[in-house]
């Protein structure tokens, strides 16, 4: 499927989506239509190592016969189902029965099926409960299928399940996709829905533009980028993962086998069930990664929480777009927190530098960390000064990306990029100003992609990240001295200026062209005036 089709099946899911969910919020729309399309993806996925694991005996079905291949060798072979099963778990970690496969699911939505919520219910349950040999309890706690949103009765909300279902699957039939495709339709959708949520998306998603800038800069060498993109990463976190999308664009960046194993944490239940699905729908094995529904700011997840520095888990890259400004109420114990100890808290009006020290404690000695974060942590006082302060003089604080007003769904305020290292190479800090590269647009800005001969806004940051260079205007490196002569304020105004400047004016220049203007006027006049004569009319005053 070509680049062109993804986007179109996208734009068809989201017409379908748009269309459907009637006088229901897009929030909630959202929960079911992305619930729907994992169940089409983890169909699918069976069905095709089931086909291959049975072979030959998979059965060969008429075109317009409408049951489900795996559901007529169920039938005829139920001495042989749980061999199967164990089969399927070893192949592809988990097993769907064939009620429950999207076929048999589209069908009875099709046929208007009476059974069809019930069979969904149950369903949503197999997959929660026996599917998945790992935990997936509450993976569609969010779906609500006797909402009245979707109709009073049961006949109602049955009738408008159909409806949806059965749309669906006539979109998605129209394409000749495979499983990977869906991943992309997934995140399309996600994004998609992100924007007609407004201000309540960025909790849970970041534009992919702005995740390709961070995932791009932590899979390079921390200590030399130029050198390129590391081998492997171990261990990648996001502690603020949301609905996952920049966790697996690290994974696009470093490939299907080049990262160990992904973590994510995520304190909302419904953005932390998307993100579980997202991982599955882009062919992360639930052996590959980890997502924990907890609050990282009290750290209440138990593998983080390890008390012996031998033990403690440490990340080879760490990406994160926490909420903005947060307000929290840090109690008197997270003032000795292991997190904090040595930086002090962050102020009750914005946990900005929580959120950071929280990640940049799990960064290993060789990693990079990339957070979004608002322009105040660059230069507010009090508190945060005194953390930012000491970042700086132990040399860990590597980069300083400001980013054009407008990117996000949830907030019109421009952000900045920090990149943190442990270790690092060079003992200054680079500044780079990329808040007057965009194209604007009517509802949310964009950073430009180079298609279509258009410049490359975001390659632009990340070479210059790579390779370090001052450019007039736009970046430049910075010494700690001047940092230090500066109150440690990282204002990216202070060290790079954006204005520009008056153009020098030569006076005796300016003057002798009104000179010259002032003769051939004279001349002109009186050439007029001969002429005026010549007709008998009175000349003019010059």
């Amino acid at each position: 499927m070509t680049v062109l089709e993804q986007q179109q099946l996208g734009k068809t899911l989201w017409a379908i989506a748009d269309d459907l969910r009637g006088a229901m919020n897009a929030d909630d729309f959202r929960d079911y239509m992305l619930s729907f399309l994992f169940l089409r993806y983890l169909s699918d996925n069976y069905e095709i190592a089931a086909k291959k694991e049975l072979g030959p005996d998979y059965p060969v079905l008429d075109k317009d016969d409408k049951k489900s291949p795996l559901s007529v060798w169920y039938k005829a072979n139920k001495a042989d189902v749980v061999e199967f099963e164990k089969q399927m778990r070893r192949k592809v970690h988990y097993v769907i029965e064939p009620q429950f496969l999207w076929n048999n699911i589209a069908e009875m939505a099709r046929t208007q099926g009476g059974e069809l919520l019930r069979t969904l219910e149950k369903g949503f349950k197999y997959i929660e409960t026996q599917s998945f040999e790992s935990n997936f309890q509450g993976l569609f706690s969010e779906i609500n299928l006797n909402s009245e949103k979707l109709g009073r009765t049961y006949e109602d909300r049955n009738k408008r399940l159909c409806s949806i279902i059965q749309k669906i699957a006539e979109g998605i039939a129209t394409f000749s996709i495979n499983t990977d495709i869906l991943g992309d339709a997934y995140e399309y959708l996600i994004g998609q829905f992100a924007a007609g949520s407004g201000k309540k998306a960025g909790e849970f998603y970041t534009p992919q533009q702005i995740s390709t800038i961070l995932s791009e800069i932590v899979t390079l060498d921390s200590q030399d980028p130029t050198n390129g993109k590391k081998k492997k990463l171990d261990k990648v976190l996001d502690f603020a993962c949301g609905s996952g999308s920049l966790l697996l664009n690290v994974r696009k960046q470093m490939g299907a086998y080049g990262i160990g194993k992904i973590y994510g944490q995520e304190n909302n239940i419904t953005t932390y069930n998307l993100a579980r699905m997202n991982m599955l729908l882009h062919g992360v094995k639930d052996t590959e990664f980890e997502i924990h529904h907890g609050d990282s700011l009290l750290n209440d997840w138990d593998i983080l929480n390890e008390m012996n520095p031998a033990k403690k888990l440490k990340f080879d890259a760490i990406v994160a777009n926490p909420p903005f400004s947060y307000r929290w109420e840090p109690g008197e114990a997270l003032a000795e927190d292991f997190r904090f100890k040595s930086y002090g808290l962050a102020p009750k009006s914005a946990a900005d530098f929580a959120f950071l020290l929280h990640g940049f404690h799990f960064l290993a000695d060789e990693g990079t960390m990339a957070i979004i974060l608002p322009h105040g942590v660059l230069f507010r006082g009090g508190a945060e000064e005194r953390i930012r302060t000491k970042l700086l003089k132990d040399g860990n604080i590597d980069t300083v990306i400001g980013l054009p007003a407008n990117l996000f769904f949830s907030t019109g305020i421009p952000v900045c990029i920090l990149v943190l290292k442990k270790c690092k190479k060079f003992d200054d800090v680079l500044f780079i100003n990329a808040s007057e590269h965009f194209e604007k647009g009517k509802r949310q800005n964009r950073l430009r992609d180079g298609e279509d001969g258009e410049p490359n806004d975001i390659r632009k940051i990340v070479d210059t990240y790579k390779y370090r260079t001052d450019q007039d205007r736009y970046s430049r490196k910075v010494s700690m001295e001047e940092i230090a002569g500066n109150d440690y304020n990282l204002n990216i105004s202070r060290y790079i200026s954006t204005a520009v400047e008056d153009e020098e004016i030569d006076l005796n220049k300016v003057h002798q062209n009104l000179v010259d203007i002032q003769k051939r006027a004279t001349e002109a006049a009186k050439k007029h005036n001969e002429f005026l004569k010549e007709l008998g009319l009175p000349p003019l005053p010059f």
